[in-house]
């Protein structure tokens, strides 16, 4: 984290337990960031919460030092079982899910919670067993925590604490049934501490916060702009019979080192792999087929620098985490504003810097101006020069193994059902 995007405000003037700020102080924090310092003292005097903050300021870090410091201070009923959790954390992917999990064994290391982490796509019957032997906290992703929930591995009795984690994302991808399933059969909004967060407090989520939750207190990181304010924006005017070349040349002209090529189509997945492969990239495939172990591999390798590009749909748009992501560029412009600047929200966490490039093409150029009416400024236009404009042999391609587009490759697997993490409504999904 920078200085500019932090406060003065130390994380020991809230009067933690020792043992969270010795997990604090290992992860190297010591000052808070606005919507730590403006969550962390409401939600450890029990008051509900409703945060809204851009992607990448520290929410995830204010709700479970809260959710630690409180059960410290209320401690279980004696008569609760041990497949009871103290508390829940719902995410709407299981990359965010794995991630609070990760958050959560680093600051609250010393404080002896159990920690349970259930999502879908792998690891049926090892979850399982996990939740069979009892945690405190239960950190996962909606379908599959209602499926062991209609088996009666675990149930919500003793929750004492809740924490709903990206909201809109949650609409976006058709799970609130299944969020309001979960809260109605948790105790009663005011026998528990809830905390929820949004990028936006749109109608929608605070009509969830105030039926599901006892008087919200709304917590807002204000900011005159919506994307974060180091990522450097520009757009290229192209031809979609120029867009190879132009990424390419980009990639040539600049250290990738870490970048996310977003697309809108898995077809348009494989064509850029393929040529990226074909010309000297190492690159691999995210998206929603992608089998979960693979896709853990996968980004192992990203954040190590092993892997420099990876080609992204926007299921990958939300809930990672990578530290200092240099390249974030819309091979293809997204047809939702909100997707431009959550793809985008990738670079620039946390205070660093990064670019954002975007290719206005013949198919998605007509989204351009939606996306500047919603991000409240233009995206600066650079012209394409010659020099950009990579010389490509339309057989460098490469295409996957045994002439399928779900074969083995960097990135791929075989054909996989959802894996979103739970079970998606076709009301509520977007593309993949």
């Amino acid at each position: 984290m920078t200085d500019k995007h932090l406060t003065d405000i130390p994380f020991s003037s809230f009067e933690l337990a020792d043992e969270i700020m010795q997990g604090i102080e290992e992860a190297g924090f010591s000052l808070c960031t606005p919507i730590q310092a403006k969550t962390i003292p409401v939600a450890i005097k029990g008051k509900d919460v409703a945060g809204q903050a851009q992607t990448g300021t520290g929410k995830t870090a204010a709700f479970l030092l809260a959710c630690f410091q409180y059960l410290l201070d209320n401690p279980a009923d004696e008569r609760r079982k041990n497949t009871q959790p103290r508390a829940i954390m719902l995410a709407p992917t299981r990359e965010l899910a794995i991630q609070i999990h990760k958050d959560a064994e680093v600051l609250g290391k010393h404080t002896g919670f159990k920690l349970g982490l259930v999502f879908g796509g792998t690891g049926y019957d090892k979850q399982r067993k996990q939740l069979e032997s009892g945690v405190d906290i239960l950190i996962g992703t909606p379908g599959r925590l209602i499926d062991y929930f209609k088996q009666k591995i675990f149930d919500l009795k003793a929750i004492q604490v809740m924490v709903l984690d990206e909201a809109d994302r949650m609409f976006d991808l058709g799970f609130i049934k299944d969020i309001r399933y979960l809260m109605r059969r948790m105790p009663k909004p005011d026998q528990r501490l809830s905390m929820l967060f949004s990028a936006t407090l749109s109608y929608r989520v605070t009509e969830l916060a105030y039926e599901h939750m006892e008087n919200p207190e709304e917590v807002k990181i204000e900011t005159d702009k919506v994307t974060a304010d180091k990522v450097v924006q520009t757009c290229y005017m192209t031809a979609n019979d120029e867009k190879i070349s132009l990424l390419i040349g980009l990639l040539r002209h600049m250290d990738p080192r870490r970048t996310i090529v977003f697309v809108n189509t898995k077809r348009t997945a494989d064509r850029v792999w393929g040529f990226l492969e074909g010309n000297g990239f190492k690159t691999a495939i995210l998206s929603g087929d992608v089998p979960q172990k693979k896709r853990m591999s996968l980004l192992k390798e990203f954040q190590s620098g092993n892997l420099p590009v990876l080609v992204a749909t926007d299921v990958a748009a939300r809930g990672l985490h990578i530290p200092d992501v240099s390249h974030v560029i819309n091979y293809d412009l997204p047809e939702d504003a909100e997707d431009y600047v959550h793809r985008i929200g990738r670079t620039a966490r946390a205070g660093a810097s990064g670019d954002a490039i975007s290719f206005a093409c013949e198919t998605y150029s007509f989204s351009l101006p939606e996306i500047e009416a919603y991000i409240g400024h233009r995206i600066e236009m650079q012209p394409v020069s010659g020099d950009l404009l990579a010389e490509i042999d339309p057989k460098s391609r490469k295409y996957p193994e045994r002439g399928s587009r779900n074969a083995p490759r960097r990135g791929g697997g075989k054909p996989h059902q959802n894996r979103s993490g739970g079970r998606r409504r076709s009301g509520g999904s977007r593309r993949r």
